[in-house]
């Protein structure tokens, strides 16, 4: 589990075809490793990915078929920059929002434009992602935990300020530019708890219920 908030920048440093699927080395700096194990995960670009070697200054893990057709894997090259976050403990902060690091699919950049000292960004996915993008709601763009602004039928906007920039490869999103989005996983469950609510499962779960916790109005 991630929040969101990006701990350092790497670079990928190997991405090779490896028995049907791919394997990767990611290179960083500034990434602490001194308490990474071999099986522990690491958010790459909001990707969880699970640390099958170890190095002083990175470390290397497999993509699967599955990983590689869901995110921007696909299409990513030597040399690019990456997000990292290393998976919460306990006793950590939660200063984003809860991130599993399951991607649900890609979203693209159409628009960028300044605003002050921050800059908007708006991005389109598919209809079926966009039913769990809310206003105010939360997202996770390339691993990093992001508040929606704005919501126009395909479209939300993102609100992006200085520190993110400069902590995160979003200064390097263009128009064009195909990004791993994760909606809310509150959202995916409260969906999944109505619709078994409305279906006569034996479940003690009712749209009444719902409505008296609060989950819906």
């Amino acid at each position: 589990m991630f929040t969101g908030i990006i701990e350092a920048t790497g670079k990928i440093a190997l991405l090779q075809k490896k028995q049907g699927d791919l394997a990767i080395r990611i290179q960083s700096a500034d990434l602490d490793m001194k308490d990474v194990k071999l099986g522990d995960s690491i958010a790459t670009n909001g990707v969880c990915l699970t640390v099958v070697d170890k190095h002083i200054d990175g470390f290397s893990a497999d993509l699967s078929n599955e990983t590689i057709s869901l995110t921007g894997f696909a299409h990513y090259a030597l040399g690019q920059t990456v997000n990292l976050e290393k998976a919460m403990q306990p006793v950590s902060r939660l200063g984003g929002h809860l991130v599993s690091g399951h991607v649900d699919g890609i979203a693209t950049i159409t628009a960028i434009t300044p605003n002050a000292r921050a800059t908007e960004y708006w991005l389109s996915t598919n209809e079926n992602l966009m039913k769990y993008i809310p206003y105010k709601g939360s997202v996770c763009i390339d691993g990093i935990s992001l508040t929606v602004n704005a919501v126009e039928g395909n479209k939300f906007k993102l609100t992006i300020v200085p520190h993110t920039s400069e902590q995160t490869t979003i200064a390097d999103f263009k128009v064009g530019t195909q990004v791993n989005l994760e909606v809310d996983q509150i959202a995916r469950y409260l969906e999944r708890l109505i619709k078994g609510a409305e279906q006569p499962t034996g479940s003690d779960i009712s749209m009444s219920l719902l409505a008296k916790a609060g989950f819906i109005k």
